[in-house]
């Protein structure tokens, strides 16, 4: 009676640990499920229903956490169709704004990209999927330092971060096959035109109250500017911005 006694008390433990093991995974699955159907949802009815075509721009955008770049606390707004604060008075772009800029960049392997205002490193991440190699500025400290470890912590090699202004791009690096800009400077700075390659693309909001997402495009040394949609992007800052306004 006993030894029976022995073994029905060992195995009531063993399918207690076993409930609580499967209890403790399915605590944590859905919230990683969650955010992956979220990812999907974005995806679908946020930008592919919007016009973005691009298969590698939408398998980038399936592929990177959104989340992963937001505060903790708005974690489950990540994939919303709306912008997000970051911190130090910026935010991280709408998903459709990420995708409709990347896609229109036209990137391809083997290609270098340059990107003035890094933020939290989100649109970074996506165009690392898509380039050789990114290169990327944000003249606020401690959003490029955080930015840096988020992607340094994903995984990414093919990214170098600057503490910088961007108006002047990053010429010891130039010239660039492509060049995305994620602030509105009241004109297209001409630092990143010179540092443009022939054939090489430009997509940058241009503005102060009224700004305009535009497409420069490279072509036997003459630029060549189209308009695309109405956006509002954060200020471009940084003393090159103030000496220009001054004029």
């Amino acid at each position: 009676m006993r030894r029976n006694r022995y073994f029905i008390v060992l195995i009531f433990f063993w399918i207690v640990l076993s409930c609580e093991g499967t209890n403790s995974d399915s605590l944590r699955n859905p919230v990683q499920a969650d955010f992956h159907s979220m990812k999907e949802e974005m995806v679908e009815t946020q930008i592919r229903a919007r016009g973005v075509k691009d298969e590698a721009v939408l398998k980038a955008l399936l592929k990177v956490d959104r989340h992963r770049f937001v505060p903790e606390e708005i974690h489950h707004l990540a994939y919303a169709d709306r912008p997000l604060p970051i911190g130090e008075g910026q935010t991280i772009s709408q998903p459709y704004i990420v995708a409709l800029m990347t896609e229109l960049l036209e990137l391809k392997k083997g290609e270098r990209v340059l990107e003035v205002g890094t933020g939290s490193g989100y649109q970074a991440a996506i165009l690392a999927e898509l380039a050789d190699h990114v290169y990327t500025i944000e003249i606020i400290e401690p959003l490029a330092r955080s930015a840096e470890k988020v992607l340094k912590e994903m995984g990414y090699r093919n990214i170098d971060v600057k503490i910088g202004d961007g108006y002047v791009g990053w010429e010891e690096f130039a010239p660039f096959d492509a060049i995305i800009v994620t602030c509105a400077p009241p004109h297209i700075p001409q630092p990143l035109l010179d540092q443009l390659k022939e054939g090489g693309r430009l997509v940058i909001p241009v503005g102060d109250y009224y700004q305009e997402l535009k497409k420069i495009t490279k072509v036997k040394g003459q630029i060549k500017s189209q308009n695309i949609i109405p956006v509002v992007f954060v200020p471009m800052t940084g003393e090159h911005v103030k000496i220009k306004k001054k004029r």
